[in-house]
């Protein structure tokens, strides 16, 4: 197996811990370029001495991405934001910055680049989060046309955003009041999703300009969903479905917290399904067996239950 040199933007985040670990164990040198190196210090243990480095690089600033991509066999890029906050922007991150990583990619001779965008990005919807992921994705090909993209749902893991946060709220508030209690979502597990990008940048016909869609094995209702999470925590909260019009009004108050728990943008989101398009490629088409829920989330829900692992019934 041929040691390469991968070049990971945004690495030190939730899914690129699991990509390091992954490209580390083939034996692969690593270099995770990160706004804040100390933040990605916490990788270095996953490899050998000197297997890992940590780099400053900022997507916005060209002279950084091409330092990050200097003479890289594999470009990764992992870099996204949920909301906008100061110069943190969708378009200067999802769409700017990805086809900056794509240009200095091709330029610096990269063999193979991964995209991972989301599952939903679309240049026609009305959330920004979702059009400007699809811009970068059409960025990305054109500056790097055996570029490989991937669109995971929600991405489900101990250190995630998602079932975290709503246990926290659980525990916090007596009702749980939101939007878009039915749309549905089909949960893809971070390791599966690490995988996933680990597989597609080895590179190959199969991959090479192409897109995958990657979701778990259960399609089942953000109510759904949120039920099952109390079942594992022990905390049960009424789920009070809420109009648009009236989340809108809420998120415009919330998103003006520095870790705001709903915006305006994911209010747009949560009126359509996350779901896999019948036909795409996904998981099963690189190999992978998408893990169950239920699998993985009692491990980390335990955290949020008044006992920890100690609670019983």
């Amino acid at each position: 197996m041929k040691s390469r040199l991968v070049t990971i933007f945004g690495g030190s985040g939730f899914i690129g811990r699991y990509v390091v670990e992954k490209l580390a164990a083939r034996g692969d040198v690593i270099r995770v370029a990160v706004r804040h190196p100390a933040e990605g210090l916490f990788l270095k243990p996953l490899g050998d001495l000197g297997q890992i480095e940590i780099i400053a690089a900022n997507l916005k600033n060209e002279a950084s991405v091409k330092r990050a991509v200097a003479h890289a066999d594999c470009v990764i890029n992992l870099v996204a934001v949920l909301y906008e906050s100061g110069g943190q922007r969708f378009d200067a991150l999802h769409h700017e910055g990805a086809a900056r990583v794509a240009r200095c990619s091709r330029e610096a001779g990269a063999k193979t680049l991964v995209q991972v965008s989301a599952l939903g990005a679309d240049k026609q919807s009305s959330s920004s989060y979702a059009r400007t992921k699809a811009l970068g994705e059409e960025a990305v090909l054109e500056a790097f046309p055996g570029a490989t993209i991937l669109r995971p749902s929600v991405v489900f893991g101990p250190e995630d955003g998602f079932y975290n946060r709503f246990a926290s709220l659980a525990a916090k508030l007596p009702v749980l009041p939101l939007p878009g209690l039915e749309t549905k979502f089909q949960p893809v597990y971070v390791r599966d999703v690490a995988e996933a990008i680990v597989r597609a940048s080895l590179g190959g016909k199969a991959v090479e300009g192409e897109s995958f869609s990657l979701g778990g094995p259960q399609v089942k209702s953000l109510r759904a969903l949120l039920e099952e999470m109390m079942d594992y925590t022990g905390v049960h909260r009424p789920l009070m479905g809420i109009s648009s019009g009236l989340a809108m009004l809420q998120a415009t108050f919330l998103g003006l917290l520095p870790n705001p728990p709903l915006t305006r943008d994911q209010v747009r989101l949560l009126a359509h399904d996350n779901v896999v398009p019948e036909g795409a490629r996904g998981l099963a088409d690189l190999g992978i067996t998408p893990t169950r829920i239920s699998a993985v989330l009692p491990s980390y829900m335990e955290h949020h239950r008044r006992y920890g692992q100690f609670k019983t019934g």
